[in-house]
């Protein structure tokens, strides 16, 4: 490949990532997690407290801060608004893409680097959570960049000052994995070292970690904060060591409970269009390596079993937590494509075609699967959407095929990016037309003209996490726990625990406005309790008191 070509993919493969980012930064947040982690970094901003996160007012210790921090910076430069809610996320998919065709290009070659690139990029699954508020997409960004450092570092083993730097660079940014999403960080990067020493059958990379600096950089990025809330909240240390990493991995407390393969599926469908080809890649990779010094396929392959593998065996399961290991495969399955026969890449494109048909058939049974005519309207509205990523899927798949099995190997590969971006685009205005039962942001509407400075609101067995971010408020919650327990048991006057306990303050003299689960609804209204109805669906009413 001649390099202004290269100059050229490259520079569209940014684009391509950047405008797709964008797109999404302005759809408005959704339940649960894109509202709960968006108030978390408000309400720092608001209260000026970047030690303790709070979620509605009250302390909230599931995860480390190094999102929270820089979504509120984000807040404070750029307004509370839903791009900047997104613009870490963004900038962390982004990154992380970056980082990909950096280490394809240092250990396989330009070719393999943009490659692996094009891997990511039309992946579904990693480009969607570019633009989606959780903590996962940060975890990414930096599990991948200790990773990777790790690789160069020992790519560069002849090289020392050289091999030091790259080996400092992965202790820092285990640090910041650490402080994105807690111990797990230092998890997989153990894992890392090891299957380093496995492939190498040798244990010489640990006299090369530079432990006495790495360890110094480490403890200056990620114990700080550890510190500081702990001395701040003695509940903490307690919840989070041992209550949000052990017991939540070793049991079922969380609900979260999925067999033992249900990651299985989400990989191979999450590297769509390609992953056919991820099945063949797999095996080419192994094979490459046999007998070298140095297998970086080899260790991606073992690093991304084992995240695959940790995960299954959690008693807690959600679908991006496996997130973490698509860079890793990227590698592999881009060093395949940059390499493999044209012909059996357009076969491996061709037979994903029908899965477009699949994504069809489930567009038109979403209005059917609605529990209510609300919900189904709702469907009904996102249902062209649906159609169109399903022909996207066919259409494409079939004629980049064309395009492989004539010889045009980056045209296939550019195309089938493009492709999938589109696609995501599709399934991202579809789900856009369910933000009035997945945000909160239609019952802020309704409730901000009404509300004062002196307003008391309040939800009631009912918690719309992204609520408060859309009226700048914190509500007080009555009659519900869920994740507000080790808050609520720390500062126990933060909330109303029983509904039976909610008429005395509601009655209270003043305005006061509260959005309820609906059963609590026709209880309290059973009792006689005064309340106007503003708004009402079958998941939330809204009331004020007369």
């Amino acid at each position: 490949m001649k390099l202004p070509v290269s100059r050229w993919l490259l520079a569209a493969l940014v684009l391509l990532a950047v405008a797709s980012g964008i797109d999404n930064l302005h759809r408005p947040l959704a339940n649960p997690d894109e509202g709960r982690y968006s108030e978390i970094s408000r309400e720092m901003v608001v209260s000026g407290d970047w030690v303790t996160p709070r979620l509605n007012g009250i302390k909230y210790f599931e995860k480390p801060p190094l999102q929270y921090w820089a979504t509120a910076a984000a807040f404070k430069a750029f307004g509370m608004n839903e791009p900047a809610a997104r613009l870490y996320v963004w900038f962390a998919g982004l990154a992380t893409l970056l980082i990909v065709g950096f280490v394809g290009l240092r250990l396989f070659g330009l070719e393999a680097g943009l490659a692996s690139m094009l891997a990511l990029v039309a992946s579904p699954y990693f480009m969607a959570f570019g633009g989606i508020v959780t903590l996962d997409m940060g975890l990414t960004l930096w599990t991948t960049a200790t990773f990777a450092a790790l690789l160069l570092a020992e790519h560069a083993v002849e090289r020392p000052r050289e091999q030091r730097t790259w080996m400092l660079v992965s202790w820092a940014a285990m640090a910041l994995a650490v402080l994105s999403k807690g111990l797990v960080g230092i998890v997989f990067a153990g894992a890392a070292v090891f299957f380093a020493m496995a492939t190498s059958r040798s244990a010489a990379i640990l006299a090369r970690m530079r432990w006495g600096w790495g360890l110094a950089i480490f403890a200056v990025i990620a114990v700080p904060w550890f510190v500081l809330v702990s001395r701040a909240n003695p509940e903490f240390a307690h919840f989070f060591f041992i209550h949000e990493h052990f017991e939540r991995f070793l049991t079922h407390e969380h609900r979260r409970v999925q067999p033992a393969w249900f990651f299985v599926p989400i990989v191979l469908a999450g590297f769509l269009p390609w992953m056919a080809a991820l099945v063949i890649a797999i095996g080419r990779a192994w094979r490459a390596e046999a007998g070298a010094r140095f297998q970086p396929l080899r260790i991606s392959l073992l690093w991304s079993a084992f995240i695959l593998l940790f995960f299954s065996a959690s008693g807690s399961k959600l679908p991006a937590y496996v997130l973490p290991l698509f860079p890793s495969l990227a590698l592999v399955l881009g060093r395949f494509l940059a390499t493999g026969e044209t012909r059996k890449l357009a076969i491996c494109l061709a037979v994903i075609a029908p899965v477009g048909i699949a994504i069809m058939i489930a567009g038109a049974g979403l209005p059917a699967s609605a529990k209510d005519s609300w919900t189904q309207a709702l469907y009904a509205s996102a249902q062209p959407w649906v159609y169109a990523a399903g022909a996207i899927v066919i259409v494409s798949c079939a004629g980049l095929a064309a395009l492989l099995a004539r010889g045009h190997r980056w045209a296939g590969l550019v195309g089938a990016a493009f492709a999938t971006v589109m696609m995501i685009e599709c399934v991202e205005n579809g789900y856009e037309e369910l933000s009035p039962r997945q945000s909160g942001i239609t019952v802020a509407h309704a409730l901000a003209p009404l509300v004062t400075p002196a307003t008391r609101l309040y939800s009631v067995a009912h918690y719309d996490q992204s609520l408060p971010f859309y009226l700048g408020r914190t509500l007080k919650l009555v009659d519900y726990v869920d994740e507000f327990e080790t808050g609520q048991e720390a500062e126990p006057g933060c909330c109303i625990a029983r509904l039976d306990d909610f008429a005395p303050d509601w009655l209270r003299p003043g305005d006061a406005l509260a959005i309820m689960q609906p059963g609590a609804f026709e209880k309290l209204r059973a009792l006689g309790l005064p309340m106007q109805v503003l708004h009402e669906d079958p998941r939330r009413v809204l009331v004020r008191k007369p």
